[in-house]
């Protein structure tokens, strides 16, 4: 069972049954409901099933409520579950991430998944930065995302992905990964995409696939503006030749409805995992201020 959260963070906590592994593997489940409350974000709902867990939340900056993800096991293997499930009510600022790199290792044949679900109210904001996934060579995993974002609301979000650990020679010769992205900006469907990746195919070397490159990112924020699109661009015209980026921005109607924002979509490609990182911390820095209205302030698990 979880422990209660701190009384400078009330919460109403709940359990799911006593988790444990199952014949077909390990299911985790954590609902997170952030809500705003006298002076800042609090977290007022949680409730897991299994290894999946938030211990306690950080105000550093004052509103925004920070909150690390915990998945005490370290790994993910075939057939294990992990579902992530968060939302933000109307003014309430949450920004979570994870304080180590998620591994997914190799499976005897079974697929190894994970879902996660955003809600961001109207008026609310909702950053979501976690570290690296890394997928071990014959490793099988289907990582899918979704984002509901009302008119109102604010976003900043990101998934990164490491095929092998190319430094102690693994080159993803073997394994599969599908991933899925969704996000949805009010009543509008936005952004729906499907990429599957075999371990070992043409599409990891080729100049038209990853060019070689292991280790790949996406980043997408709302409310978009074409001046965002241009800043980025210019920022990354000096990361080259690693990583490479590229970015667009999806609207909501017309041209003149971009002045109100759509969907930022930006990916990246590199060589090497710290280069990644490092990329999108700049490109974070860029862009808070222009989508959540306050300077960045990084997470401190972060600098350890």
């Amino acid at each position: 069972m979880i422990q209660a959260t701190t009384p400078r963070s009330p919460a109403t906590v709940d359990a799911f049954p006593s988790g444990g592994q199952r014949g077909d593997g390990w299911r985790a489940r954590l609902e997170l409901g952030f809500v705003p409350g006298p002076g800042r974000t609090v977290l007022r709902h949680r409730r897991h099933y299994g290894p999946l867990r938030v211990q306690r939340t950080f105000h550093p900056e004052g509103d925004p409520c920070h909150s690390y993800l915990l998945h005490p096991p370290g790994g993910v293997v075939g057939g294990d579950t992990i579902e992530i499930d968060v939302s933000t009510a109307a003014g309430a600022h949450a920004l979570l991430t994870t304080p180590a790199a998620g591994k997914f290792y190799r499976s005897a044949g079974d697929t190894a998944c994970q879902r996660q679900h955003f809600r961001v109210g109207d008026g609310a904001a909702l950053e979501w930065l976690p570290a690296l996934n890394i997928l071990h060579a014959g490793a099988r995993a289907a990582l899918h995302s979704r984002f509901d974002i009302a008119p109102g609301g604010r976003l900043l979000a990101w998934d990164l992905l490491g095929l092998g650990r190319p430094g102690s020679g693994d080159h993803f010769e073997r394994g599969s990964c599908d991933l899925a992205l969704e996000g949805d900006v009010g009543e509008r469907s936005l952004l729906r995409e499907r990429l599957r990746l075999e371990g070992g195919e043409t599409l990891l070397q080729a100049p038209w696939g990853l060019q070689g490159r292991h280790y790949l990112a996406t980043l997408i924020a709302a409310p978009g503006t074409s001046a965002m699109l241009d800043a980025l661009r210019d920022q990354a015209a000096g990361e080259r030749p690693d990583p490479v980026m590229g970015c667009t921005l999806l609207r909501r109607g017309t041209i003149a409805d971009a002045q109100e924002g759509g969907l930022l979509v930006c990916r990246w490609l590199a060589h090497s995992g710290e280069a990644l990182w490092e990329a999108m911390i700049r490109a974070w820095f860029l862009l808070r201020p222009l989508v959540m209205g306050r300077p960045a302030s990084a997470p401190r698990i972060w600098a350890t």
